[in-house]
């Protein structure tokens, strides 16, 4: 079977359900066998009654002691009965299942798997799966993968199409060299497939995940070097001179730009001066000040009589900077001009932006993607500046250069990086970091709780709302999932609105629509919402500095980075922020990860420490977001593969750059095969 036949050509998958699977981006059965397992539900030894803790899936084997009992509590049947072993009796709980009293008899010896929850002081199982000791001891230390899901699509549905996608597919040729397989113990890509999916143990695993992990960044380096000109070639047509005018607004700014500001303007200004194309990375906390720094540079090239323009990822950070900047040319005095341009401004609006731009009427163009449309010319833009490097790939950045001569380009990004894995992932921009925080700005107030605390964390949102200010509440997931326990953004609105009757509570999240988003997060920045639920899709958001409060469920969910840019969106004004951690897992480790955001609010210093703590086997459910989205490779867990992808690629580049040897042949093909596939995804 070909495996790019439409999805709906698997058995079982009608209309319905191939709409659902193309909510998750699987449109075709290759699709489908490249969505992993977001984590796996892993059967082990059952625990005695005595070892059980609170709020995690267990399995417990012991002898029942009554026949269940079935109450009826409004239109809800409530099934209960009590198991023993030699460390207590435990409470089992099951909703609308009235045939378990048929089927479970007392003096019964079985296993029983479910959540084990604290009620009333004491423990009990609800909703439990229920083996004979025989059936359960063939499941042990086995893996069931476990997929992220929409609402009406369940995990029995994903993984009966993936067995069925594994069983009929194409098996693919293997592209990676001999040598290099053996040299580095890496599996057979199809082997790879087969176990990442439905592994027999950890193992099996570990030696599934680290093949395809390695071919994410092989691949990605190997594109990247492949498409990247030589920069000692590549002369830039634009040469700026320095401006008295951005000097002296620089100088009456109504605050001090800090020593690491100073010294990374200073580094976009030699680049701008000396002749070549500038492709320079700046790293900075949010809140560092590289918004300014940005400005300062568009303001050298529009000095110089040319364009610049700065795109962001949403339209309503874009419609701030907009603002910000009007503000601020007002009150300097500068005689330059700019303008917005974003996707759903009316087709007349557009038009209009068009022609200025078009004409030369402006010098500063600020927006999205917009940007980049066919329709949009410049009038010598001399320089580009991107917010978040993910979202600027090599065909954008190709549109812009056909629009004109290639111009300068400057990437900012918040994700703190180690600065060892930024020259791996960004080897083709210079690297500038901006290491320190305004002297104005309060720190960020931390703590780290246990859920236990919520109801005195929706009291002191309560309190901050009454005071004027707003709040964030992040949750891992949209929606419940029947697989994994987590706080999800659906459910969590609707308790919050009942825990807080007196606040405007909405939510957000990454399946809205562009339209409905932007307008949460603009009733939100004008203050009209007071508390947002939302998923980690405000990492990117706007500046709201009023907001107070950041409050994280399942903190223990989150790579140690991405809390630390969540927690980046307070604290950006005059009052006391405060940020919560909310930890569901009840494990030492954990704590000790999370104890680092409590006590440092330097994001360079949590990435190194996040590097430290993370081993290759430390793979279920703390991925990291930011930069670069790779499926399964995350750059902290998997740092020394990522370093041995990069000496790889050096090696083979240096041996053979155009892969043109007999045992690079099928390594050369699907590297095409991969450059059609993300070409607009790779960013140069």
């Amino acid at each position: 079977m070909m495996n790019q036949e439409p999805i709906e050509t698997l058995k079982g998958i009608g209309e319905k359900t191939g709409k659902l699977l193309g909510k998750l981006g699987i449109r075709t059965v290759d699709d489908l066998l490249e969505y992993y397992p977001r984590a796996y539900d892993i059967y082990e030894e059952p625990s005695l009654i005595g070892d059980l803790n609170p709020e995690t899936i267990m399995s417990v084997a012991g002898l029942l002691l009554k026949t269940p009992s079935v109450k009826r509590y409004n239109r809800i049947q409530v099934i209960t009965t009590s198991l023993k072993d030699t460390t207590g009796t435990l409470q089992l709980t099951w909703y609308n299942m009235p045939y378990l009293h048929s089927t479970l008899k007392a003096g019964t010896r079985l296993v029983f798997r479910g959540k084990v929850v604290k009620k009333s002081g004491r423990l009990l199982m609800e909703q439990p799966e229920v083996y004979t000791v025989e059936a359960y001891e063939q499941l042990v230390d086995s893996m069931q993968p476990i997929y992220g899901q929409t609402k009406g699509l369940s995990n029995k549905t994903i993984v009966r199409a993936q067995k069925q996608a594994l069983s009929i597919r194409r098996l693919k040729k293997e592209y990676l060299p001999p040598e290099l397989r053996k040299k580095l113990e890496l599996s057979e890509y199809n082997f790879a497939m087969d176990h990442i999916h439905f592994p027999e143990n950890k193992e099996q695993l570990l030696f599934a995940r680290k093949r395809l992990v390695f071919d994410e960044f092989f691949f990605f380096l190997l594109a990247v070097k492949y498409l990247k000109e030589k920069k000692e070639d590549h002369l830039s047509t634009y040469r700026i001179q320095p401006s008295p005018e951005v000097e002296s607004l620089k100088n009456h700014l109504p605050y001090k730009l800090t020593t690491a500001q100073e010294k990374v303007y200073g580094e976009i200004n030699s680049d701008l001066f000396h002749g070549q194309i500038m492709n320079r990375l700046i790293q900075g906390d949010v809140g560092s000040g590289k918004t300014i720094l940005a400005i300062l540079a568009l303001l050298q090239v529009a000095y110089n009589g040319y364009q610049g323009a700065l795109m962001v990822p949403t339209e309503v950070l874009a419609k701030q900077h907009f603002e910000s900047l009007f503000e601020l040319f007002k009150q300097q005095d500068i005689n330059k001009t700019a303008i917005l341009l974003t996707g759903s401004m009316t087709a007349k609006e557009k038009r209009i932006a068009y022609e200025k731009i078009g004409s030369h009427e402006v010098d500063i163009i600020i927006g999205t993607h917009a940007l980049i449309q066919e329709k949009v010319v410049y009038d010598n833009l001399a320089l580009i500046i991107t917010d978040e490097q993910h979202r600027f790939g090599v065909g954008q950045r190709e549109m812009l250069s056909k629009k004109g001569k290639e111009p300068h380009v400057l990437v900012m990004s918040a994700t703190p990086i180690p600065r060892t894995l930024a020259i791996i992932l960004y080897g083709d921009l210079d690297i500038s970091v901006i290491d320190e925080m305004p002297a104005n700005r309060l720190p960020i107030k931390n703590c780290v709780v246990d859920t236990a605390y919520r109801k005195k964390a929706y009291e002191f949102i309560q309190k901050e709302v009454y005071d004027g200010r707003q709040a964030y509440v992040i949750c891992p997931m949209v929606e419940a999932s029947e697989m994994i326990e987590a706080e999800n953004v659906t459910d969590y609105t609707k308790k919050l609105k009942k825990e807080l009757p007196d606040c405007l509570v909405e939510s957000l999240h990454g399946r809205m629509k562009a339209k409905e988003k932007n307008r949460i997060m603009e009733r939100f920045a004008s203050g009209e919402i007071d508390v947002l639920v939302s998923t980690t899709v405000i990492e990117v958001g706007v500046n709201v500095p009023n907001a107070t409060v950041m409050m994280i469920e399942n903190a223990e969910r989150f790579g140690l980075a991405q809390l630390h840019q969540l927690r980046g969106r307070v604290g950006r004004g005059k009052h006391q922020s405060y940020c919560i951690m909310v930890n569901g897992s009840a494990q030492d480790a954990t704590m000790k990860r999370l104890d680092i955001l409590n006590k440092s609010n330097d994001g360079f210093f949590i990435a190194s420490e996040d590097l430290k703590l993370r081993g290759p086997g430390d793979i279920f459910g703390i991925r990291q977001s930011g930069d670069l989205e790779f499926k399964l490779g995350d750059i902290f867990t998997d740092a020394k593969l990522l370093q041995t992808a990069s000496e790889e690629t050096k090696q083979i580049f240096a041996e053979d750059p155009f892969l043109k040897k007999e045992d690079y042949k099928e390594l050369s093909k699907k590297l095409q095969e991969y450059l059609t596939k993300s070409y607009d995804k790779l960013s140069l």
